[in-house]
C-alpha cells in the first residue's frame, strides 16, 4: 500500500456536490489501504471575491493583511471536506498551514515554504485517518501567515509530499494530464504518458498552465513522482519523472508550448560600445520588469538595434521608461509591439538530434510566418512571430514533428 499526497484545485472542489465527489473519490483509495494526506484550494472564485473585499475597503491593503484574508479560502475547503469524509465513516483531520507546521520566509504574498513539521500528519495517518491541509499557506518565524502566490497549492502538495517521502503527488485538477500542447488549439494534440521534470519546467515557464513553475521546481529538486490527474473523469494521468525513469525512447519534441502575453520593446540605433547592455538592461531590472529574449542586431556605422521581450503587462512602462532614456542613451529612437506572441519546442530528445531548429524554421517559413527573434536553449526553441500566425504555426509544428501523428490514427 503506498502514502499518496494527492492535491485538488479549485474547479475540483468548486461546489459542495464537488466536495462530496472528492470524499467519494479519497474513500475509494483509503478503503484500499492507502495513506492520504490531501493539500486542497479555495473554491474556485473564492480568492478572487476575497481580494474584490479587500479592493472594496482600500486601494493599498497592506501584504500581511492580505495573506490573512486570503488564507481563509482553503480553511472552508478542508472543513467542509473533513466533514464529507466523516460522513462516510472515515477518521479525518483538517489542518491550516500554520496547524500542520508549514514554516516560511516572510515574504508576504509570494512566500516559500523553508520547513514542513510533520509529526501531526503522521499520527492521524498512523491511526488510519486521511490528513486534509490548507494549501497555498504557511506561517513565518513571528507567526504570521502567509501565502505562496497564485497557484500556490500545487507548491505544497509537492512540499508536503517530499517532507513525508510519499510514494507519488497527485495532483487532481480540470484537465486529464500534460498534453503535447493546447487542445484547444491543436485538437489532435495527445496526452502525454511521461514527461521528464526538465521539459515540464520548460513547458510551464513557456506558457503551459497546468502546473505552477515552483511546485515543478521542488519536484524536480527533492525528485517526487509528480501525477497530474483529472478529478472529473478516471485515467492515469500523466507522470512527470526524472529522465531516467521516464519513457526509454524519447521523442525527439515532447510538446509545445505557447505564450501570448509578449511585447517586445527596441532600442533603435544605440552607439555599439561595451556597457551599453547594461545600460539598457539595468534601469528595466530596477523598475521590476523582467526581460525574456534579447537580440541586438549586427553594428552598422557604429550603432546598433537593441531589441528585447517583456511581459505585455509591462510593455507600456518599458516603453516610457526606454523613451525617457533615449536621450541618454544617445539613441535614435524607441519603438515597441504588443501584438507579438512566442512558440517554444521543447524536448530532452533534442540533445542528441540534430535539425531541430531548420525544421522548425522551414515549417514557419512554408507558411509564410516571420521569425521576429530566436532563443535556444539544451531542451528548447523558443521564437518569436506576431500574434495573429500563433495557431496556424503551432498547428503546422505539431504535425511537422508527427505530434499528432498517433491521435490521427486512433481517431
Amino acid at each position: 500500500m503506498a502514502l499518496y499526497v494527492q492535491k485538488y484545485g479549485g474547479t475540483s472542489v468548486g461546489t459542495t456536490e464537488r466536495i462530496e465527489a472528492v470524499a467519494d473519490k479519497l474513500k475509494a483509495f483509503h478503503d484500499e489501504g492507502h495513506q492520504l494526506v490531501v493539500a486542497v484550494s479555495a473554491m474556485s472564485g473564492e480568492t478572487n471575491r476575497l481580494i474584490g473585499l479587500a479592493g472594496a475597503i482600500t486601494d493599498s491593503p497592506s501584504p500581511r493583511e492580505m495573506d490573512v484574508l486570503v488564507s481563509t479560502g482553503e480553511q472552508v475547503t478542508i472543513a467542509l471536506l473533513a466533514m464529507a469524509l466523516e460522513k462516510r465513516g472515515i477518521t479525518a483531520r483538517s489542518f491550516t498551514g500554520w496547524q500542520v507546521g508549514i514554516k516560511t520566509n516572510n515574504a508576504f504574498m509570494k512566500a516559500r515554504i523553508e520547513d514542513i513539521e510533520t509529526s501531526k500528519m503522521r499520527e492521524v495517518l498512523d491511526n488510519g485517518g486521511i490528513c486534509i491541509v490548507a494549501g497555498f499557506q504557511g506561517v513565518d518565524d513571528d507567526n504570521n501567515i502567509t501565502t505562496l502566490g497564485r497557484g500556490g497549492s500545487d507548491t505544497t502538495g509537492v512540499a508536503l509530499a517530499a517532507a513525508l517521502n510519499a510514494d507519488e503527488c497527485q495532483i487532481y485538477t480540470d484537465v486529464d494530464g500534460v498534453y503535447t500542447t493546447d487542445p484547444r488549439v491543436v485538437a489532435a494534440a495527445r496526452r502525454m504518458e511521461t514527461v521528464t521534470f526538465e521539459e515540464m519546467l520548460e513547458m510551464a515557464s513557456l506558457g503551459s498552465k497546468v502546473l505552477q513553475i515552483r511546485s515543478v521546481e521542488f519536484a524536480g529538486k527533492y525528485k517526487v513522482p509528480l501525477r497530474v490527474l483529472s478529478s472529473f473523469k478516471e485515467g492515469n494521468g500523466t507522470l512527470i519523472t526524472t529522465e531516467e525513469n521516464s519513457s526509454v525512447e524519447k521523442p525527439v519534441i515532447s510538446g509545445i508550448a505557447f505564450n501570448r502575453d509578449e511585447a517586445k520593446v527596441t532600442v533603435q540605433g544605440v552607439p555599439d560600445v561595451p556597457g551599453v547592455a547594461s545600460r539598457i538592461l539595468v534601469p528595466v531590472s530596477d523598475a521590476n520588469i523582467e526581460v525574456d529574449m534579447i537580440v541586438q542586431n549586427v553594428s552598422e556605422d557604429g550603432s546598433t538595434d537593441f531589441t528585447f521581450t517583456v511581459h505585455r503587462n509591462d510593455y507600456q512602462k518599458a516603453l516610457k521608461l526606454l523613451t525617457e532614456l533615449a536621450e541618454e542613451l544617445n539613441a535614435e529612437g524607441v519603438n515597441g509591439t504588443d501584438d507579438i506572441c512566442k512558440v517554444s519546442l521543447v524536448g530532452v530528445g533534442m540533445r542528441s538530434h540534430a535539425g531541430v531548429a531548420s525544421k522548425m524554421f522551414k515549417t514557419l517559413a512554408d507558411e509564410s510566418i516571420n521569425i521576429l527573434a530566436i532563443t535556444t536553449s539544451e531542451i528548447k526553441i523558443s521564437v518569436v512571430i506576431e500574434e495573429k500566425y500563433l495557431e496556424l504555426a503551432v498547428r503546422a509544428l505539431h504535425t511537422a514533428f508527427g505530434l499528432d501523428a498517433e491521435v490521427t490514427e486512433e481517431h
